[in-house]
């Protein structure tokens, strides 16, 4: 029996443990060992990459990914691929979907997970047609979390939906590990019998359940298990790669993962885990085991940077607070999933509450655009008292939100300019305008200082 393993320590595992804070230099020594360790696949590009490489770490997201493909020519490249939001928090015209769709593909990516936070399939429908075109692996992937409306017959359903789509495999995506073994096995398996395409699982270590939650899931039939190589795995992360290989190998399933490399990648990453402790980028905050998660459903990612933002206002002694009130802003607004970019919503609305002592008192323009249907459709239904009070008498958008918006690509590229020197320039200024236009502004600062640097040495 073969089970396939696809690593995240590039992507979803420093994004959960240090914010997706992890320069491109602490792991270009170790591409090469990464490609014959016998991956699946290597998560390295999308989510919160694209953002943090321009925001914090100076890099060029499309000049680290060509990197990356360059040192792991063996190896299938895998992104998080957010729909119509692509990689930012708002949705975007879908000739901006399509186009990076199209350009993340060229640039090396095989394999795009997509979803929408919302499970609203009609959010992703555009990046999976591109996605096709484009020659890539789609993944489609469904949101899981608990609620009153969500259940295994809603999720099947979602399942098939996808395959309907064309997609090439499910993922079930628990991104606040919330999943207990039992439930991730009756999904599996009832997803399994329900469509003739892999089947992949995601989980966290937050409340405990990762690694039972995965072993479970392969008993049930899952082809395909993400995990973190194990000094970046845990807590908020996934369960370790090592840990997991080890368990089904003894139970009789083949890997294929190369046991001396895996110990040599593990080795590398261990000081940069050290550094990032030492510099207190990695609070030990997210490397505990959260069972209250099973209530508030925070996923890693989001509660690394609840604990940095209550940092920076002097207030985390809020945590807690902040953390019961969670469940109860996700209830407002009709249980959706928590993942970005309504995690990022939901937990920002509800630092607010707490920190002005009163709910509501200010909402912020993304949860004005979620109530008025510029995110899609409510899994459930939306407290209309505070609909009502944020948008008084204003309709509500019932169509998919992209089919109003204009294209934007041609837009955008009059805007910047001459600072854009490729169409990847352009589709980085479209998802993050003010730090990627910095960004393009100090790069050109930097080539015309060289040049004349050049010159007067000449």
């Amino acid at each position: 029996m073969k089970i396939n393993f696809t690593e995240t320590v590039l992507r979803d595992g420093n994004q959960s443990l240090i914010a997706t804070r992890m320069p491109i230099k602490d792991f270009l020594p170790i591409l090469d060992t990464m490609d014959k360790a016998g991956y699946y696949s290597i998560e390295c590009w999308g989510g919160a990459t694209f953002d943090s490489c321009l925001r914090y770490l100076n890099e060029d997201p499309w000049e680290r990914l060509r990197t990356i493909r360059k040192h792991c020519p063996n190896t299938k490249l895998q992104m998080l691929l957010r729909g119509q939001n692509i990689l930012g928090y708002k949705h975007y015209p879908d000739d901006v979907v399509r186009a990076f769709v199209r350009k993340s593909v060229e640039n090396g990516i095989d394999i795009i997970r997509i979803f929408d936070a919302l499970n609203d399939l009609r959010n992703i429908e555009v990046a999976v047609d591109e996605a096709l075109k484009a020659g890539a692996h789609v993944q489609g992937a469904l949101c899981y979390t608990t609620s009153p409306i969500h259940n295994i017959p809603m999720f099947v359903q979602l399942s098939r939906d996808l395959e309907k789509m064309g997609v090439h495999s499910i993922c079930i995506k628990d991104m606040a590990g919330i999943m207990t073994p039992d439930v991730s096995y009756k999904l599996t398996k009832a997803i399994k019998e329900a469509v003739s395409i892999p089947v992949v699982i995601h989980t966290h270590s937050t409340t405990g359940c990762g690694a039972m939650t995965l072993l479970k899931a392969v008993e049930a039939g899952a082809d395909v298990m993400d995990t973190a190589i194990s000094c970046f795995s845990g807590g908020t992360s996934q369960p370790p790669t090592e840990s997991l290989h080890y368990t089904l190998k003894e139970m009789g399933y083949e890997s294929g993962l190369d046991e001396q490399k895996l110990k040599k990648i593990n080795d590398h990453f261990k000081p940069i885990k050290a550094a990032a402790i030492k510099a207190g980028l990695l609070n030990p905050i997210v490397m505990n085991t959260e069972t209250d998660a099973l209530i508030y459903q925070v996923p890693g990612g989001m509660l690394s940077n609840l604990v940095a933002q209550l940092t920076a206002q002097k207030s985390l002694d809020k945590l807690p607070e902040v953390l019961l009130e969670v469940p109860r802003v996700r209830k407002d607004l009709g249980y959706p999933p928590l993942v970005t970019p309504s995690s990022q919503m939901v937990g920002v609305q509800a630092t607010t509450n707490v920190l002005l002592g009163e709910r509501y008192k200010n909402v912020s323009k993304e949860i004005k655009a979620y109530l008025h249907g510029e995110y899609g459709r409510a899994p459930g239904e939306v407290n209309e008292e505070l609909r009502k009070k944020v948008l008084g008498d204003e309709p509500v958008v019932e169509c998919r939100y992209a089919d109003l918006l204009k294209p934007g690509l041609e837009a955008a590229k009059a805007e910047i300019g001459d600072l854009a020197k490729c169409e990847e320039d352009v589709l980085s200024y479209v998802a993050f305008p003010q730090i990627a236009e910095k960004f393009l502004q100090n790069r050109a600062e930097k080539e015309k200082n060289t040049v004349k640097y050049t010159i007067e040495k000449a």
